[in-house]
């Protein structure tokens, strides 16, 4: 199946910034990026592929930037309605829809990346993922570290970090 052409909402009016605050980290980070998912929300509007018989919803990933806004935070923008609904494919409307937005934390060969999901961001619920100073500590692996949700998932509580991210709707 032919990917589509996806094409930007011309006025995307969802907007919303996301914090990242980092309480604890062992030392500093060498950049901070992120991106955010997006997914076609309702496949009917796809056709099946000829082979296999299934649909392959279409995704898009968008780089987010982030930038410090104060000791340990940073902040970056995502609109829900970034990419434009469309009949791409001839069978009606496709609408997208944001899986979730992830700030990537980097430090030598390893990602930190704590993830917020749509339900999360809609809720208005902070996310808080836990990180290992051992792992800042022996980053010469290259590897993601995507967190834990509580310090009990480590053999030291006392030897973590955190990184929570907030999400709140801004006016356009």
């Amino acid at each position: 199946m032919k990917q589509p052409d996806v094409k930007l909402n011309p006025q995307p009016r969802m907007r919303y910034e996301i914090t990242a605050t980092v309480h604890g980290a062992p030392g500093p980070f060498e950049r901070i990026d992120g991106h955010v998912d997006y997914e076609v929300s309702n496949p009917a509007c796809v056709p099946m592929t000829p082979v296999m018989g299934a649909t392959v919803v279409p995704r898009k990933r968008v780089p987010v930037t982030f930038t410090r806004s104060g000791d340990g935070r940073f902040r970056g923008e995502i609109y829900m309605d970034y990419l434009q609904d469309e009949d791409y494919f001839g069978q009606g409307v496709c609408h997208w829809a944001v899986v979730g937005a992830t700030a990537d934390f980097h430090h030598r060969e390893v990602n930190f990346s704590p993830a917020i999901y749509k339900d999360d961001i809609l809720g208005k619920r902070d996310v808080v993922k836990y990180f290992s100073k051992k792992s800042y500590e022996h980053a010469d692996n290259e590897r993601i570290d995507i967190g834990a949700n509580d310090t009990s998932a480590f053999n030291d509580a006392a030897a973590t970090f955190s990184i929570t991210l907030h999400a709140a709707e801004r006016l356009p």
